[in-house]
């Protein structure tokens, strides 16, 4: 099944709305989505780097703050 969004005249609400939706039902599914192959290796090597000190943990709000400003 193929649908195509409208998005060249969707606001910015409307799409984030969109992808609000989309997310909500990927979580309510979760068992069904299934985990690229590549996703553990990954995961792995992140958690390398924090066990060996290579790789800080920041909290949600922080990371948010970080890629904003790299953005601007």
């Amino acid at each position: 099944m193929e649908f195509t969004l409208p998005l060249d005249r969707m606001t910015v609400d409307e799409k984030l709305r969109t992808m609000e939706t989309i997310w909500q039902d990927l979580c309510r599914n979760e068992p069904k989505v299934p985990s690229p192959f590549w996703h553990r290796d990954v995961l792995e090597a992140r958690e390398a780097r924090v066990r060996d000190g290579r790789e800080p943990i920041i909290d949600w709000e922080q990371a948010k703050r970080e890629l904003r400003e790299s953005t601007s």
